[in-house]
Formats: structure tokens, C-alpha cells, sequence
């Protein structure tokens, strides 16, 4: 089957030459300082969690911190070669902890327990353009589905390392990248994510506006190899109805040292694969999803970056990941803008995961219901300012998602981004 699918990507880069545009993006470019941008994001987020019944451990962590990411991109030189350069500065900040509350993950930790009052980070990057296509190599976020940073925290993860984009046919998005450092979210140690190296490559083809496919293979030095498959498909029914089916899968297997082990301590080979199907009709979106782990172990990731799950059911807390976990989501949106309030969204979800394999027993079973409440403002000096609601309660039985059988998750998140060039 993935012979087959190759074979289609291969058919469309054919099919697609002929579609080449006359004029590049490098044909456009106005120059290194004209396309220049610069924009700082600001994120206030307060952070709770509530571990029920835990007497082995602390009984609650909760922080609030304000943070600040700022990115500068040059535009590029004109010329056959365009040349530019990318940086990153982010800065966080502690408005509230406290020893006994800490390890939320939104800050660094001392030995004595408690959070740093502030820290920071940055990193900066080269990049070069021919046409259509894009070298940036140095510090960078990324947003592949088998090299994915990570940002759910108050700062993101950061990768360091090389990354090809490739957009000279028209549909076709191709990736190629070898990253050799990943900064965690809440550490200012440079390559705090232990990462030795990861090389990716794939791509993304879309057929039509309704229907798309991507496949992509990592291989991340001493830990595993991974494939990715992902099929999307919109089906307009009218003009304010339709459907959206979302397939992926991912198949892993360990190699080297392999330090993520399975269950009964053996190598990864499994395949984590989920399916989803949505119905909007105007203001409501009608979602279920299925998910499925198969073969040795959990699907792992974390090294490749805190991102890489491009699962339906990765959702708040738990990803429903474990080996052999079959689960189920039903969720609900609804888009206030159909009732004159623009910028305002709701979002119910409910999941459940059974025959989970954990220590002590093949049958863990999990369970997660979430609700996101998101305000943004759609104009005036505030505009793009937004305010939002988390709140997710899990339970489990088995402790399957890290041990923790009960916990009760609250964030309060305010963003701003502003652009400034």
C-alpha cells in the first residue's frame, strides 16, 4: 500500500510540471529589509492541576506565568539567490508559584523544588531561496507531522538543524530536514530534549481544494524510524453544510539503543492509526473519531518533538496512546458568529480508551472530557487580543496515562499577538 501511495505522489509531480508558475516567490522578493516582519506574541496563562486521590505525591501544582515570543524574518535579496535571516527571543516570567504548587511545566526547577522567576531563550537562523523553494538553516519552530515542536505550554519547544520547503508545483508541498538539537519548553539548556539527531522527509499533495495526502518518514538516531500517512477529504453538501473525513497513521520501530522500550520491555514496532468524520451545518460541528494502537509498545514521541502526534485522539491530557488502546471521541463545536457574536467558540469532547497494556494489566481503561470556552476581539485597538477557558477531567482506573488515575486541569490563557513590522 505505501508503494501504491508513492506511486501516486510520484504520478502528481509528473501531472504537475506542466503547472509551474511563470513568476517565483524569489521573483517577487522587494528585498531584505522591505519584506521584513517583526511580531511579538504575549501569553498570560494560568496553569492547575488537581491530582484526586494521589497519596503517593503532591496533591495539586498550580503557576501563572506571563510569557513573550518574539520572531523577526527578514525578507530576501533580490536577486537568482535570495538571502535572509530569522530570529527568535523569548523571555518567560513568574507571577505565581510556590514549592509546594510548582512543576507545571510552565517553569525551569531549582533542586530545592521551585520555579525560576523568570528565564529566557533564543536562537537565530540563515535562510536562502531559490524560486520556490526555501533553506533555512539554525533555530526554528517546526510543524511536521513526524518533527513537530511543541507549544502548550507558556514557551515553545525549539528545534536546531536544517529544513528544505519546497513549493514549485502547484499542490505539492515538499519537506526535507536533519535536525540535530530540540530545547524543551520549559529549559534553557540547549538541547535539553536529548535529541542526537533526526533526518525527515515527505511531502503534501493536494488533488483538489477538497481532497489532500501527505507522507513523510522520519528516522531519529537511537530511538526509532517512523512513516506517516494522512488522507483529508471536505465534502460540500450545501452551501452551509458538510463533511470532512481525516485519516493518519504512523508505523514505528525502534532502532540503536532503543531507550523507549514497550510494555513487557521489548523494541517499538506498532501502528497507531485514527480516523474522524465531522459534520458541520452552519454554527454546529458534529465529530467522532476512532482510535487504534497495534503491535509492540505505546506510539512514542517527545525526542522528535512535543508535537508529534497527529492523532484524532491526542487530545488535553492523554493521548490514548498506549499499546493495544482502542478509543472513541464524540465532540461537539459551535461558532457564535452565526448569532452575532463573532470571534466567540465552544468545544465539548468526550473520550474513552479500553484494552490499554500498562503495568499490571492488559485491560487499562481511560477516560477525558474536555471544554474549551475562546474569545477573541475582531476589532479596535485590541483587536486579535483573545481570552480562553481549558478545563479537562480525566479519569482512570489503571493509570495509564503516567501513573495518574484522577486529575482535574484548568487553564486561563490570554494572548495578544502584535505585529509591529
Amino acid at each position: 500500500m505505501r508503494v501504491m501511495k508513492w506511486s501516486m505522489i510520484a504520478l502528481a509531480v509528473a501531472a504537475g510540471t506542466s503547472q509551474m508558475a511563470v513568476a517565483s516567490s524569489q521573483d517577487d522578493s522587494k528585498g531584505f529589509l522591505e519584506d521584513s516582519k517583526l511580531n511579538v506574541k504575549t501569553r498570560m496563562l494560568y496553569f492547575s492541576r488537581d491530582f484526586r486521590n494521589n497519596d503517593s505525591g503532591p496533591s495539586r501544582a498550580e503557576e501563572t506565568g506571563l510569557g513573550f515570543v518574539g520572531t523577526y524574518e527578514s525578507g530576501f535579496t533580490q536577486g537568482t539567490i535570495g538571502v535572509g535571516v530569522d530570529a527568535i527571543g523569548m523571555l518567560g516570567l513568574k507571577l505565581d508559584s510556590g514549592k509546594g504548587r510548582a512543576r507545571t511545566g510552565l517553569f525551569p526547577t531549582g533542586s530545592d523544588q521551585r520555579s525560576q522567576d523568570d528565564y529566557s531563550k533564543g536562537g537565530g537562523a540563515v535562510k536562502f531561496r531559490v524560486s520556490d523553494t526555501v533553506l533555512k538553516v539554525g533555530d526554528q519552530f517546526t510543524a511536521l507531522p513526524v518533527f513537530a515542536t511543541d507549544d502548550s505550554r507558556l514557551l515553545p519547544e525549539m528545534a536546531e538543524g536544517a529544513l528544505v520547503t519546497s513549493n514549485e508545483i502547484k499542490g505539492l508541498t515538499l519537506n526535507a530536514g536533519h535536525f540535530t538539537a530540540l530545547d524543551a519548553q520549559a529549559e534553557t539548556n540547549h538541547d535539553s530534549m536529548r535529541l542526537k539527531k533526526a533526518d525527515v522527509i515527505g511531502g503534501t499533495y493536494a488533488f483538489t481544494d477538497n481532497l489532500s495526502t501527505s507522507l513523510y518518514y522520519s528516522n531519529v538516531e537511537d530511538y526509532w524510524r517512523k512513516y506517516y500517512a494522512n488522507v483529508n477529504w471536505a465534502l460540500p453538501i450545501s452551501e452551509k453544510q458538510g463533511l470532512v473525513f481525516d485519516f493518519n497513521i504512523y508505523d514505528t520501530k525502534s532502532i540503536g539503543s532503543a531507550d523507549y522500550k514497550s510494555f513487557d520491555e521489548g523494541k517499538l514496532d506498532n501502528r497507531a492509526y485514527s480516523l474522524s468524520g465531522a459534520y458541520n451545518i452552519g454554527a454546529h460541528t458534529f465529530t467522532l473519531a476512532y482510535q487504534k494502537v497495534s503491535g509492540d509498545g505505546d506510539y512514542g514521541y517527545g525526542v522528535d518533538g512535543g508535537g508529534t502526534v497527529f492523532l484524532a485522539n491526542s487530545v488535553a491530557r492523554s493521548d490514548f496512546n498506549a499499546e493495544n488502546e482502542k478509543s472513541w471521541q464524540a465532540r461537539y463545536d459551535l461558532n457564535f458568529a452565526e448569532f452575532g457574536i463573532p470571534g466567540l467558540t465552544f468545544m465539548t469532547r468526550y473520550v474513552r480508551g479500553t484494552d490499554a497494556h500498562v503495568t499490571g494489566t492488559n485491560n487499562g481503561s481511560e477516560w477525558e472530557r474536555d471544554v474549551d470556552v475562546k474569545y477573541v476581539l475582531q476589532e479596535g485597538p485590541a483587536k486579535d487580543l483573545s481570552f480562553r477557558v481549558r478545563q479537562a477531567t480525566y479519569r482512570s482506573s489503571d493509570g495509564v496515562y503516567y501513573g495518574s488515575n484522577s486529575i482535574d486541569e484548568l487553564r486561563l490563557i490570554v494572548e495578544y499577538p502584535l505585529s509591529i513590522l
